[in-house]
């Protein structure tokens, strides 16, 4: 392994180490000011918590690509290409969760009070195609591709991660679609499902020969 390719994992590696706790740890944060009065309506508790949770989405992208190394040097083409597509899964989602999380930003900087922000909120996702988009179908591309990715990393003879990684991953999602209250609960299994991969990525130590 040449210089540049060892710094390159090192890179890697602790942007891996920063969104495998940032992500979820801003998640829990947007989780945890949605259970404070008066958050869920124009105001600075709406806009720090959505702030929070898009800047957590952003930082699920180093994950991604993460699972997709893990998956690239082992799979045959098929899986490769299964892999390929998940991970494309994955960043559809995400770009719909995260257009997701601007408008909701914007309709709450935009808006002074409830009534005017259920209005505003009307009036975009009446626009054909925004509400399958960005807010039913798109987002939950988000879990399927990582679910999927994780699957695939935890299966097989050459398997990188254990089986609860992909478990708790759902765990955390069927907890939060059940009631968003139990955010910060899937905050913290996605934590721990995702806290391998900084172990795994870590480049190993080189020998130098004097």
């Amino acid at each position: 392994m040449n210089a540049t390719q060892n710094g390159q994992d090192t890179r890697n590696t602790r942007l891996t180490a920063y969104a495998v706790v940032g992500a979820p740890a801003l998640m829990a944060l947007y989780g945890g000011i949605r259970l404070v009065p008066g958050s869920r309506e124009p105001g600075l508790g709406w806009t720090l918590g959505h702030t929070a949770m898009f800047a957590g989405l952003l930082l699920f992208a180093p994950v991604f690509l993460a699972l997709r190394r893990l998956i690239a040097p082992r799979g045959t083409l098929p899986g490769r290409l299964a892999a390929g597509a998940a991970l494309g899964t994955a960043f559809a989602g995400l770009a719909a969760s995260l257009a997701q999380i601007g408008i909701d930003l914007y309709v709450g900087l935009a808006s002074a009070t409830k009534d005017e922000q259920s209005r505003l909120f009307e009036r975009i996702q009446s626009v054909p195609g925004v509400l399958a988009a960005v807010y039913k179908v798109g987002p939950l591309l988000f879990y399927v591709g990582l679910l999927a990715l994780l699957v695939a990393a935890a299966v097989g003879a050459a398997r990188t991660l254990r089986w609860w990684s992909p478990v708790l991953m759902l765990v955390g999602t069927v907890a939060s679609a059940a009631d968003l209250a139990f955010i910060p609960l899937a905050a913290a299994c996605y934590l721990v499902a995702l806290s391998p991969l900084v172990r795994i990525e870590a480049p190993a130590p080189r020998t130098v020969l004097a």
